[in-house]
């Protein structure tokens, strides 16, 4: 008899929590109509539910414009230090800047966390008319983009513009950046502010975006003013986005018509684009434009290609210039750390190369894990990982930032939950993330759990980087498909975090991110009669459909997992066609080189994770290590 009053009254408990939750998503519908009074009606019904101060925010900011001061200090002061609060703050701060009351802007602007470009914007404003040269240089500095700004940021640039600060040159140098990324639309606003007897000519301007190959036959002897070389540079670039000979042929009838400094911009553009079709002209046309009299800044994303470029070639002195010209920041990537090593390394270099590797070799990704084997060591399990007590889980699992991301995660309310957990952990020590890193375990949150571990400096625990939620499923397909059970926990791990029902922009679903024509294909060749696409994300099915695909490739790739999680992410024919057409590849040298960056940084940290995961699993400390893993790649 207790048991059954207990049960019943379990029941009405939950049977409240599911009534508030639904009477919280209401209020947050109504919130999102603009419907305040409807949002007013469930406030004081909402008052003790965990997402209470939300419900708050919702009425407040409805009213912000009415609202006075003291009504919005209250409230951040209630909520300090809490998202909402900073969304507010931002939200009156708009308000602030829009109405000119510069003062109080000034002192609750610099209480702000997030403060984005929009807000930015309003600030320099006010201290660009106080003659604030540190705004100045930074609201000139925000110039320099491809993308459109927000409209806070047009008076700003106005300023700077009547200032001459923000010069015709800078000007041109925006429409330069506009036209290489395509935009056009942005390029013809910018050529608003370039003196007319100067300007861009716009009918031009559209012929050579809609064919530039015709324009460039018939423009090609009448190049005469900055206006004509910019629409020319473009209509090359245009060109050579699809291909580099037809771009590269109309490049030597018109190059000797540009300045020395436009010549080394699009050869650097040239050398770009064959780098990444693993054209070995690359780095000719690289070294012409660092060696023209007056050379044009190469960004970093040029240099990062023809510091690959120069890997596939084995020119190391080629790597280590590239490198040497990328921005102090840039170099400090580990990327560009590991393979200046590696260069001094093969000049001879040994103690500057180690100097690079040892501090690398204690970081805990892919090149931190190529650096300790190229000094000669394997994984082992770290000593200093230490798992919290359920003291400090329980401790944390009742933390208001957790409770209200768990909140938002039971009600499917994922971007509300993403935002909320990221904003609590912020400034969480190793040990304040580690149990909070479980909490999102025991809770099936595996995505947060595995990002929140990999925060930690000091304390780790490898179990929460790397968990291995539905093993029992996954070993019995693995060890039918003779696959490693380690290397398809790794790519996994990168595919979906472990969330059953995540389905991606291009519509690939599950744990294993099937696509579902792949997945209909496997089903065929697997005999699995009436086969439904929603079936795909069912975990029994979509670990046989994933893994059957996944050995598919590997024993068609040469039985590499490299290639194969190449194969999985971009296509088996790809994969096949960014192998070298002269010799094999170092397998470090094939993924660092694969021209896309998605595809790139994902076989990174498959074939990393399934290093870690060896270790997790089984601690054997014969299995394979990075190097291994990676390989040699066979020439085409």
């Amino acid at each position: 008899m207790i048991s059954l009053i207990f049960v019943t009254y379990a029941g009405a408990l939950v049977a409240s929590q599911s009534q508030l939750d639904d009477d919280f998503l209401t209020a947050r519908k109504a919130f999102r109509e603009g419907k305040a009074a409807r949002v007013a009606d469930y406030a004081q019904h909402l008052q003790h539910h965990v997402l209470a101060p939300y419900v708050e925010y919702y009425l407040l900011r409805m009213h912000l414009k009415s609202a006075d001061i003291a009504t919005i200090e209250a409230f951040l002061a209630r909520h300090k230090n809490s998202l909402i609060a900073d969304r507010l703050r931002a939200d009156w701060l708009k308000l602030l800047a829009q109405n000119q009351q510069w003062q109080l802007f000034e002192h609750e602007f610099e209480k702000l966390v997030n403060k984005n470009t929009e807000l930015l914007c309003f600030a320099y404003q006010h201290r660009i008319e106080k003659q604030n040269q540190e705004a100045i240089n930074s609201a000139r500095a925000l110039w320099f983009t491809a993308n459109s700004m927000p409209d806070s940021c047009t008076p700003v640039f106005n300023a700077l513009i009547s200032k001459n600060i923000i010069t015709v040159n800078d000007r041109w140098a925006r429409i330069r950046l506009a036209l290489e990324a395509g935009q056009t639309g942005m390029a013809r606003y910018i050529n608003r502010r370039i003196p007319a007897s100067e300007a861009l000519n716009v009918d031009e301007l559209n012929a050579a975006a809609q064919n530039p190959l015709r324009y460039l036959k018939t423009r090609q002897d009448k190049i005469r003013t900055r206006a004509d070389r910019e629409i020319v540079l473009f209509a090359l670039l245009r060109l050579l986005s699809n291909d580099t000979n037809p771009a590269l042929i109309k490049w030597l009838e018109i190059k000797e018509k540009l300045t020395d400094s436009d010549q080394s911009y699009f050869l650097g553009r040239l050398g770009y684009r064959a780098a990444m079709r693993h054209d070995t002209r690359a780095l000719d046309w690289f070294r012409a434009a660092h060696q023209s009299k007056d050379s044009y800044p190469m960004t970093d994303t040029l240099l990062a290609w023809q510091v690959r470029a120069a890997l596939r070639a084995e020119n190391w002195n080629s790597a280590l210039d590239g490198i040497s010209r990328m921005s102090d920041t840039e170099q400090s990537n580990s990327t560009w750390q590991y393979w200046k090593a590696r260069a001094l390394k093969a000049k001879g270099k040994l103690s500057e190369a180690n100097a690079l590797l040892i501090p690398l070799s204690n970081q805990h990704h892919y090149y931190g894990q190529l650096a300790k084997e190229e000094l000669g060591t394997v994984l082992s399990t770290p000593q200093e990982s230490i798992p919290v007590s359920e003291t400090e889980v329980i401790a944390m699992e009742e933390a208001p930032g957790i409770q209200r991301t768990l909140a938002f995660y039971r009600m499917n309310l994922r971007t509300e939950a993403y935002w909320e957990w990221v904003w609590t952990i912020q400034d969480f020590n190793d040990r304040q993330l580690l149990a909070a890193a479980e909490v999102a375990r025991r809770h099936g949150h595996y995505d947060r759990a595995i990002n929140t571990a990999s925060k930690t400096v000091d304390q780790h625990d490898f179990r929460l980087r790397f968990p291995t939620p539905h093993r029992e499923a996954l070993r019995l397909v693995v060890k039918e498909l003779e696959l490693d059970e380690a290397w398809v926990y790794g790519l996994i791990r990168q595919e979906s975090r472990f969330l059953t029902e995540v389905r991606s922009s291009a519509g690939a679903m599950g744990l294993m991110q099937l696509m579902p024509d792949t997945a209909k294909w496997v089903a065929r060749q697997l005999g699995i009669a009436n086969f439904q696409q929603n079936l795909i994300t069912h975990i029994d099915i979509n670990l046989r459909l994933g893994t059957y695909y996944l050995k598919h490739v590997f024993t068609t790739l040469d039985n590499q997992s490299l290639l194969a999680s190449a194969a999985y992410n971009a296509g088996p024919g790809r994969a096949r066609r960014w192998r070298d057409a002269d010799k094999s590849l170092e397998g470090a040298v094939y993924a660092e080189t694969i021209p896309f960056s998605e595809t790139r940084d994902y076989v990174k940290k498959v074939l990393k994770n399934s290093v870690y995961y060896s270790n997790v699993l089984e601690h054997d400390q014969t299995a394979p290590t990075l190097k291994e893993r990676l390989g040699i790649v066979a020439k085409k």
